[in-house]
Formats: C-alpha cells, sequence, structure tokens
C-alpha cells in the first residue's frame, strides 16, 4: 500500500521539522562540545590503632598521637572521546610494587582501564604508616597484626576512592598555571668527610609548584591538583605524631580558603631536596601555609591556560641497569653501619645469599606520561626522583607545558642521577632493598621518557 494523499505528506513534512527542531535543542552537555568531564572523591586513613610509622628508621613504638587526618583523594578525567584517567593522590610514605600493584590490578579489573590510565601517587610524609613494611621495621606481635588491618583497609579505600572518582563524573573545565615554592632546598650538604644530609643552598632544586585548576562548565571551582617537589620531613621522629607534614597543611589551607573544594597534592622530582627550616611542627603548619597561598594566588592570577584534549596515556615498564653486586665482604661490612638503613639492608642482602638467590641485573620500573593535547604533559616516574632529572628531561623535551612528578605507582627507593652515584651520599642507596643503581641509569631513564613523550604526540625539540 502506498500513501499519497496530500494530507499525509504534509504530515511528514511536519515531523521531520520537528524532529530536527528537538535535535537542534538538545542540552550541548550531551553532544562533543563537552571536552572534558571530572570527579572527584576522598577517603579518610588516618589509623586508628597503635602502629608504626614509616619514614624515619629509629622510631622504636607506635605513634603518639593524631595531629592532623591522613586522605586518599582521587580525580577521575574523561575526554570529549570517552577516554578516562584517574588520579589518586595519598598521604602516605609511599606504595612499593607489591601493594601498588594489589590496587592498580583491582581498580583496572573493576572499571576496565588500563595500567597507564591510572596514577598512584604519594605525598612521601614521614608522619603516616608504611604501606609496605620497610626492611628491619621494628614491630611486636601486636604491632604486625595492627599494620596488617591497617594495609587492607588502605588498599580497599584506594580502591573504592578511585571507583567512586569515575561515578561522578561531570562536564569540566581545564586549566593550567605555575607558581614558586620558597621554602624548598637542596638537601646534600658537602663536608670534609663527604655528602651527608643537611641543607646545600647551592645546590640544585626544583622550586616550581604546578597547579591544575578544575572547574565546572560555568567556571565555579571544583578541585585543585597541586605540586611540589622536596621531602615531607619538616617534623622530626622524636614528635612520632600522625600530620600530612606540610603537604597535608597545604591541603588544609586550600581546602579551608575554598570551601567545598577538593585540593589535592602531587609529589615532585624531591628526591634529593628538603624543606627549609625544618625539625619543627609549627613549621610544617608554616611551610603548608606558604604553599597553600601560593597555590591560590596562581588559581586568582591570570597566567592561567586552558586545558584541551584529546587526552593521550603511555606507560612502559623500564628494565633500569644495576650496578655489580656487593661482594659477601663488602655485605658484611655494612652489618656494622650506624647507618640503621644501611644493617638492615646488608642483613636482607645476606639472607638473599644465602637462599642462593641470584643478584638482579636490572630494576623493573614503570614510566608513565599523560597527554593533554598540546597544552600539558605530566611525566610520571617512580621512586625518589632527584632533581637532576629536571634538567635531563628538559633537555629531551623542551621546558614548557611540562609537570614532573616522582613517587608513582612504585617508591622502590631512589632513582640517583649519575652526579649523585659519582659525588656519593644517602640518595645513592637506589633500591630500599639495597642493590645500587648503575651511573648509566640516568640517560636511559631520560631515553625511555624521550620514547613515551614521542608516542603520545608531545612536540619534541
Amino acid at each position: 500500500m502506498t500513501f499519497s494523499h496530500p494530507l499525509f505528506h504534509r504530515f511528514c513534512l511536519a515531523l521531520v521539522g520537528w524532529v530536527s527542531l528537538g535535535w537542534f535543542l538538545l542540552p550541548s552537555a550531551s553532544c562533543a562540545d563537552v571536552e572534558w568531564r571530572a570527579g572527584f572523591a576522598r577517603a579518610r586513613i588516618t589509623p586508628t590503632e597503635p602502629i608504626m610509622l614509616g619514614g624515619y628508621a629509629n622510631r622504636q613504638e607506635p605513634y603518639r598521637r593524631v595531629i592532623q587526618d591522613l586522605h586518599v583523594k582521587a580525580l577521575a578525567l574523561e575526554d570529549g572521546r570517552g577516554f578516562r584517567v584517574v588520579l589518586l593522590t595519598c598521604d602516605v610514605l609511599g606504595f612499593r610494587a607489591p601493594a601498588a600493584t594489589a590496587i592498580l590490578d583491582r581498580i583496572c579489573a573493576q572499571s576496565g582501564l588500563e595500567r597507564s590510565q591510572i596514577l598512584l601517587n604519594s605525598s612521601h610524609t614521614h608522619t603516616a604508616p608504611a604501606p609496605s613494611l620497610p626492611l628491619g621495621t621494628i614491630v611486636n606481635a601486636t604491632g604486625t597484626t595492627s599494620w596488617e588491618r591497617y594495609h587492607q583497609r588502605l588498599l580497599d579505600s584506594v580502591v573504592e576512592t578511585a571507583l567512586s572518582a569515575l561515578a561522578d563524573l561531570r562536564p569540566a573545565k581545564l586549566s593550567h598555571g605555575s607558581g614558586i615554592a620558597t621554602f624548598v632546598m637542596n638537601r646534600r650538604e658537602p663536608t670534609p668527610q663527604g655528602i651527608k644530609l643537611g641543607f646545600n643552598p647551592r645546590g640544585p632544586a626544583d622550586r616550581s609548584v604546578p597547579v591544575l585548576r578544575v572547574a565546572d562548565v560555568n567556571g565555579t571551582l571544583r578541585g585543585i591538583v597541586f605540586g611540589a617537589a622536596c621531602h615531607a620531613t619538616t617534623i622530626p621522629p622524636r614528635d612520632n605524631e600522625v600530620t600530612g607534614d606540610y603537604p597535608g597543611f597545604a591541603q588544609d589551607y586550600l581546602e579551608n580558603q575554598f570551601p567545598g573544594v577538593q585540593a589535592m597534592f602531587m609529589q615532585g622530582f624531591g628526591g634529593d631536596a628538603g624543606p627549609y627550616p625544618s625539625g619543627r611542627l609549627d613549621y610544617a603548619r608554616q611551610h603548608g601555609a606558604t604553599l597553600g597561598a601560593e597555590v591560590k594566588q596562581v588559581l586568582e592570577g591570570t597566567s592561567l591556560v586552558e586545558v584541551h584534549g584529546p587526552l593521550k596515556t603511555a606507560q612502559v615498564f623500564a628494565d633500569l641497569p644495576l650496578a655489580a653486586p656487593l661482594s659477601r665482604r663488602e655485605i658484611e661490612a655494612l652489618t656494622a653501619s650506624p647507618q640503621l638503613w644501611q644493617k638492615a639492608a646488608a642483613s636482607h642482602m645476606l639472607m638473599q645469599l644465602e637462599k642462593g638467590v641470584v643478584p638482579l641485573t636490572t630494576y623493573r620500573a614503570p614510566f608513565t606520561l599523560w597527554q593533554f593535547g598540546q597544552d600539558l604533559t605530566l611525566v610520571a616516574l617512580p621512586g625518589e626522583v632527584v632533581g637532576d632529572y629536571v634538567a635531563g628531561i628538559e633537555r629531551v623535551l623542551g621546558p614548557l607545558r611540562l609537570w614532573l612528578s616522582g613517587y608513582n605507582n612504585d617508591v622502590f627507593g631512589y632513582l640517583p642521577s649519575a652526579r649523585v652515584l659519582r659525588e656519593g651520599g644517602y640518595e645513592t642507596r637506589g633500591l630500599y632493598s639495597g642493590e645500587r643503581f648503575d651511573p648509566a641509569v640516568e640517560e636511559h631513564a631520560i631515553g625511555v621518557v624521550r620514547e613515551l613523550a614521542r608516542s603520545v604526540g608531545r612536540s619534541l625539540p
């Protein structure tokens, strides 16, 4: 049957007009012109039982009291194509590979994300429990049990926070800027006896403060991600109190200044940098307020640059070269060291020798890059990266539109430069288990970063 009545033709023309008008009036949030969606979530991870704090080897007993709550926070982002990532920031010392892998695998399984789409960054505060028990940690049976309970609760909280942020995605606008952290100080102090941990005003240090502003489509601030390249060691071990150190106080400052906004701290290449002055709780509050005020100034200034997509990610497990293993005699000599970390590492290496474990020649570590259009490149390296890598990476990527972050996805120990290894000092220790890196590690790591940047489309010099 065919329909040829004139009234039918007029009905069809009207129907086409209604459909076209309806399509035109669809809300813009459902169309491709929404470039970003962002979601936030957080969870409190303050310990509630007696537990040892991480970061200082000479602590002998569980923490005394809680000065400031600790948190895990998440920012989920989705670009206009539907590609998603999750950034997690934690007020903890650092996640070593086993703990980080357990977290990342669970998030991947429950979200469909790949490993390159997740960053797990630690503030490296030395006044919080360690997610992984360091070598030589002193715990009794009760302490071990309470640590195991805390460890499991922490891992669960990180996973749940990531998934909650992904469920909170809403249209957003991103912009990026940078400030200066004046309290950041190189800590490799030259002495007649060699390099010691101290203060070196002439030494290299990255004092930049990268800032990411996350707003809704109307420009109302929703969240802040900011960073600094500096050890969170303002508070001495004798205090033995729970805080986030200066990163925690900076986050609190910003959340007080901007009620309802989530502030997140990312640690930078601060492996050989420390806060100056240090040694007191009030200095940590002071540095936190200084950093927070600088971030606030960046947010309220005119230098912010809009960040566009698309978002691309890449990750590779780089085989970082290790130095030749120590002989049994060299290891035995370290057991008499006055440094607790050296004694613990020596005991571990001797145990490995007794078991017949073949010494490592390389260490596999995750290197990750996130590329935001041509507006921003986030270089996320593992370990405690020293400041020399700033100049090295700028040499191969260029200095502009660059955010450099360490302590991501596997805090295995220190990632030293060839200069640091040549000069000696604390940061040469390499893996926490005692293995040291070969000087070739610096150029190898920088080469990996260059290839990752090329793969995600960053314009190179």
